[in-house]
């Protein structure tokens, strides 16, 4: 039958030129509609015979192609209407197109999502020293999308920082450090407040302290931390802890408002000598490598992902290549944190 044979090698073709299925459809309709039209109009005609059939076995075909592919697209119908739509990721609407785009490797891990990466754009952070360990808190929480963040610097930029310190360049020696990095902290992330302050943070700043929600603390001296601490424990904000010397660095979080240990209950004592690194030196990268172990604690604590330091310590030997984990506790009998009811644990945060 050449007119079913012409049926058969339109679909073929539709299928072989990748043809739209509603124009193979076309044409084959086309087609039956002729074959019908010439058997109706000439039946037995040397037309009609070379075309195959009768107007009845056309009719039949047509009406048999019909009903099945009337059938298909019910079940194709059905399908969709039982099939659950596709779950769809939504943001909340105060993360900008910029932002999601800016945050994407954020947003698809679990542990920090949508939700996490809220966190942090409405958390408010307060890191202390701009220096070795500063430098890259103060990169990777503002690439982070952190959204507040105050930095706390009384030192100006040296040629002797740049060995370290790699958030500042060579031609701003001589520029206070709190503004040169807050200067680069915007040109990394736009979408965040920075306030450098140009001064250092002592035991009567627990009124600024408590306006914030996490403490980073970055400075080299135990007179300096202790303050910090001190300060840290009576606003209640937990204190994020990172220390380094020549190949040596720690990183805790202290928190006593939550059960965790303060400074004072790791070093009660000052040490017989509190050497600076500007004396005691300290390679390159050492800073970098605990800085950043520090920028993801935060971020951590911050988003409530995994476990965090608090009530541990994380020690690092960069001159072997040796990390170990030893657990800290809180001293009853600590005299920055201890002898304070109103530092018994509360209810956890993340």
């Amino acid at each position: 039958m050449t007119g079913l044979f012409l049926i058969v090698m339109a679909l073929i073709l539709g299928r072989v030129l990748h043809l739209p299925r509603q124009v193979t459809f076309l044409v084959v309709a086309i087609l039956w509609v002729g074959m019908l039209a010439l058997q109706v109009a000439a039946p037995g005609s040397p037309a009609a015979t070379a075309m195959g059939g009768n107007a009845a076995g056309w009719l039949v075909l047509g009406t048999v192609v019909a009903l099945v592919a009337g059938y298909r697209r019910l079940l194709r119908r059905l399908r969709v209407q039982a099939t659950p739509p596709a779950s769809v990721a939504t943001f909340d609407p105060s993360l900008s197109e910029a932002e999601l785009d800016r945050y994407a490797r954020h947003l698809v891990l679990p542990q920090i999502g949508g939700a996490g990466q809220m966190r942090l754009k409405s958390a408010r952070v307060l890191i202390v020293g701009a220096g070795g360990l500063g430098a890259p808190l103060c990169l990777y929480l503002t690439a982070a999308g952190v959204g507040r963040i105050t930095l706390a610097d009384d030192d100006t930029v040296a040629l002797s920082n740049l060995q370290r310190q790699v958030i500042f360049r060579d031609d701003l020696r001589g520029e206070p450090k709190a503004y040169a990095a807050a200067q680069a902290m915007l040109a990394l992330n736009p979408h965040l407040d920075v306030t450098p302050l140009t001064r250092r943070i002592t035991e009567a700043d627990a009124d600024l302290i408590a306006q914030h929600d996490l403490v980073i603390d970055g400075t080299d001296s135990f007179e300096g931390r202790a303050a910090i601490n001190r300060a840290c424990v009576a606003a209640g904000v937990p204190l994020l802890w990172g220390a380094i010397g020549q190949w040596d660095g720690q990183v805790a979080l202290l928190d006593p408002a939550r059960g965790g240990p303060c400074l004072a209950c790791l070093f009660p004592a000052a040490p017989e000598t509190d050497a600076p690194c500007a004396t005691a030196g300290v390679v390159g990268a050492l800073p970098g490598i605990v800085g950043s172990i520090m920028a993801l604690e935060a971020i951590k604590h911050l988003t409530g992902a995994g476990q965090g330091l608090r009530g541990r310590m994380m020690l690092f030997d960069a001159l072997y290549g040796d990390s170990r984990m030893i657990a800290t506790a809180r001293d009853p009998a600590c005299p920055v944190c201890g002898t304070q009811s109103a530092l018994e644990p509360a209810a956890a945060q993340p």
